[in-house]
């Protein structure tokens, strides 16, 4: 008779010391989902200027009201630490240095999906719902379209709106963010 296989689940203070042990490196594209480690897509070219051009656009629009956080990570329970691409988080003292922002403290948190949008809508999406993150922006690379999530109620989202090109995508939590969709993609032929 096969016994089957145990696997170790991983709280997110496990997780931390295998940074500190040098275990997982930054250089490790990976995250903590519910106890398990699972290894991210690697960013590629047309990712990496999504992320970029959300970055130069969100900077100004939050201004001091909010910390714009590129690729780090975000604890949302004990044993689930995810990376997205984008988090919005409420201004901090030591701006997170001393502690990882955790559910309460994210406004928005936006994912770019190039080659990981079911991933990220199957996986990660329910995380933050069950979490009560207030508002998720996947953005759909290949498609140009931003889906936006909101209202988050009994482990989903209760309002789902996506924009495509000539809308302007306004955040729920900080209405001075708004973005129009066509910026995301300028080489849209």
């Amino acid at each position: 008779m096969a016994v089957p296989a145990l696997l170790r689940q991983f709280t997110v203070d496990d997780y931390a010391r295998m940074r500190e042990a040098g275990i997982l490196t930054e250089d490790d594209r990976v995250e903590l989902i519910e106890g398990a480690i699972y290894r991210m897509s690697p960013i590629g070219p047309l990712h990496m200027a999504i992320v970029n051009r959300l970055n130069r656009l969100l900077l100004p629009a939050a201004g001091d009201d909010a910390i714009v956080s590129v690729q780090n990570s975000v604890r949302l329970s004990d044993d689930t630490e995810v990376q997205p691409d984008i988090a919005v988080l409420r201004p901090h003292p030591g701006d997170y240095e001393e502690t990882l922002p955790r559910a309460q403290d994210v406004l928005l948190i936006i994912e770019v999906a190039d080659t990981s949008l079911d991933y990220d809508r199957t996986v990660k999406l329910p995380l933050y719902a069950q979490a009560t993150i207030v508002e998720v922006w996947i953005i759909d690379a290949r498609q140009q379209a931003v889906e936006q999530y909101t209202r988050p109620a009994e482990g989903q989202y209760t309002q789902v709106q996506t924009y495509r090109s000539g809308s302007i995508l306004r955040a729920e939590t900080l209405p001075q963010i708004e973005i129009a969709v066509d910026r995301l993609f300028p080489s849209r032929p």
